[in-house]
């Protein structure tokens, strides 16, 4: 008999997950568990695992095919490509390029045509106060909304815009220059079905620039009421990270936000894997891609995240 308990620890989302070591391998009656968990609850914790590289990357890609961050400027496992430094400490003697990394709501990679699926962070070492994660469930921010404004979003499209990434500035003209090149705004909508559950999600956050069809002045309020009214305490689950809390979590139909309120001289060290989602969306300044720029596409959350997935947490 399982052993695996699954208890909710928010209202919104979120469940804690006991009973099981995941530094060991899961046999499918757990896994089937944990996975129906996860998409009940979109934000799962597991307490007090000893996890390295190897055990994280054998756990996570249980729910899919793993990035892989081998040929990209962001810190990772010399021997697990798959597993990136999610580090505020000096790396190679330079500063960290995810020391400042998500700190707006956001869904990660929805500026790519394939966005991320599942997020695992495991956490090393964290700062004495602060420094927690924000989740908010984007089925009730949708479900909660009126009817009437149901039926507009769902004719909606946002355009979503790498550029709006909040720290991106701060990167050097360089890279930041570099970066917009290989991530040019996309299109997702308003609305999205998730493949899994069959439940509709708001699929929206502070990086789409405005909506298809409108221009920015007239997508920017909608766009702000949209954002202020999803992360409503209600529909939020913050967590307080512990030293050797994993947290997986569903980008599919959720928001998250890195809170920047610690002491930066403190260190926050974590290691992530994020898992490759279900191809959606299409580049912004297309309409019918060609098969030579859909190739582009496909490959650009792969092959061209260097900067991407260095700026979500």
């Amino acid at each position: 008999m399982s052993k695996v308990s699954i208890e909710p620890i928010g209202y919104a989302l979120g469940a804690r997950v006991t009973g099981i070591d995941l530094s060991q391998p899961i046999g499918e009656a757990d896994f089937d568990l944990i996975h129906r968990g996860w998409l009940e609850h979109l934000v799962l914790v597991f307490p007090n695992q000893d996890l390295e590289p190897r055990s994280l990357v054998a756990f996570t890609e249980r729910f899919g095919e793993l990035d892989d961050f081998s040929n990209q400027v962001v810190h990772h496992d010399a021997e697990y490509q798959q597993v990136m430094k999610l580090t505020n400490r000096p790396q190679d003697g330079k500063p960290s390029k995810t020391y400042n990394a998500g700190q707006n709501w956001h869904t990660d990679q929805s500026y790519t045509v394939r966005p991320a699926k599942a997020t695992a962070v495991y956490c090393i070492e964290r700062p004495s106060v602060g420094g927690d994660t924000m989740f908010a469930n984007m089925y009730l921010s949708l479900e909660t909304l009126s009817p009437k404004l149901q039926e507009i979003l769902h004719g909606l499209e946002g355009i979503h815009d790498a550029s709006l990434i909040e720290g991106l500035d701060k990167r050097g003209p360089d890279v930041v220059t570099e970066f917009k090149r290989k991530n040019p705004p996309v299109v997702h909508p308003a609305v999205r079905l998730h493949p899994e559950s069959g439940r509709h999600a708001l699929y929206v956050n502070e990086r789409v620039r405005r909506f298809v069809g409108m221009s920015e002045t007239e997508s920017r309020p909608l766009i702000r009421f949209l954002c202020e009214h999803a992360v409503t305490p209600r529909n939020v689950y913050r967590h307080s990270w512990s030293v050797r809390d994993l947290v997986i979590w569903d980008n599919r139909c959720l928001m998250h936000m890195a809170v920047g309120d610690y002491d930066p001289a403190e260190i926050r060290h974590m290691i992530r894997t994020s898992g490759r989602g279900e191809h959606f969306g299409r580049l912004a300044e297309l309409q019918s891609p060609t098969p030579d720029e859909q190739s582009v596409a496909e490959r650009k959350p792969h092959q061209l995240a260097a900067e991407v997935a260095s700026l979500d947490d």
